[in-house]
């Protein structure tokens, strides 16, 4: 079943003069149409400027479109009085989890969500421990947040986010500001979320190895959708994601240069593993 429908959609960034007049709009999102089916792990990538995080934030209504449609569990995000309830379906994560922390004790910042929206005190504990427990954060539950790594900080933001028990998580360039350790970190507790919770995750991200474990994968370019497939699909592509200034995992990378080289490897290697794999049966062919 779709829990993200979009259509036709457009978006326009204006900029005002000094009496309020439009003075010129730059098209940021460009008839993008966009299916999303309830447990789906979706990546959308895109070079600086491709649209990708505008059109992240049409998911959780923090921005409208200015043409088009998009439907959030079959709610028309335009329509003001589903506001709350497309909020509840589709929670955001942002790129900085300073932002998002709010709370000075790690439980009390994961239970400040569900205690707006009304959820009964012992319910908002039992949530608290279980989100906790889901990205791996529990033991911290007393700290400060203050006192936590960058990826331990994301990963309480991303808990916050769990509490208020949402089907879809939309994950805006969620390790940008994370060092490698703490990027495999949120990208692993992301994965283990999709897969045991069954909670349907948008990731956006310009770091190609985070995507390698999706269902799908959408790149965007200058606002329009430009490619969508697997992992092994998209990343069979290797000239055409050089052409939208994109890389490619460094096992990919390797792999397609062997070829080029005359190798015969087969296309879309992911990881390194895959990589042995495939060098090992060329060897024992030779």
């Amino acid at each position: 079943m779709g829990i993200i429908k979009a259509r036709h959609v457009a978006f326009d960034y204006l900029r005002m003069d000094e009496e309020g007049q439009v003075e010129s709009r730059s098209r940021a999102v460009d008839d993008v149409d966009l299916d999303v089916h309830e447990g789906d792990f979706v990546a959308i990538l895109g070079h600086n400027g491709s649209g990708k995080s505008t059109l992240a934030k049409h998911i959780n209504a923090i921005l409208l479109p200015t043409e088009g449609t998009v439907f959030v569990d079959g709610k028309d995000t335009k329509d003001e009085s589903k506001l709350w309830e497309i909020r509840q379906t589709a929670g955001m994560v942002f790129q900085n989890p300073d932002n998002q922390i709010i709370g000075t004790i790690v439980d009390e910042d994961v239970g400040f969500g569900p205690e707006n929206m009304g959820v009964p005190q012992e319910e908002i504990w039992q949530r608290v421990e279980q989100s906790l427990k889901a990205v791996g954060m529990w033991e911290y539950r007393s700290h400060s947040p203050n006192k936590l790594s960058g990826g331990q900080k994301q990963r309480v933001a991303i808990a916050g986010v769990v509490a208020m028990q949402p089907k879809c998580i939309v994950l805006d360039e969620p390790t940008a500001m994370l060092d490698p350790n703490g990027r495999r970190e949120v990208i692993r507790t992301v994965q283990e979320l999709n897969r045991k919770q069954h909670v349907t995750v948008l990731l956006i991200t310009h770091y190609m190895e985070e995507v390698i474990h999706a269902d799908k994968v959408i790149v965007m370019d200058q606002g329009k959708i430009v490619m969508q497939g697997t992992p092994r699909e998209i990343f069979s592509h290797v000239e055409e994601l050089k052409r939208f200034r994109l890389d490619v995992p460094q096992a990919t990378l390797v792999a397609y240069e062997l070829q080029k080289a005359g190798v015969p490897l087969p296309d879309g290697i992911l990881s390194n593993k895959e990589l042995i794999e495939a060098l090992e049966v060329y060897r024992n062919k030779r």
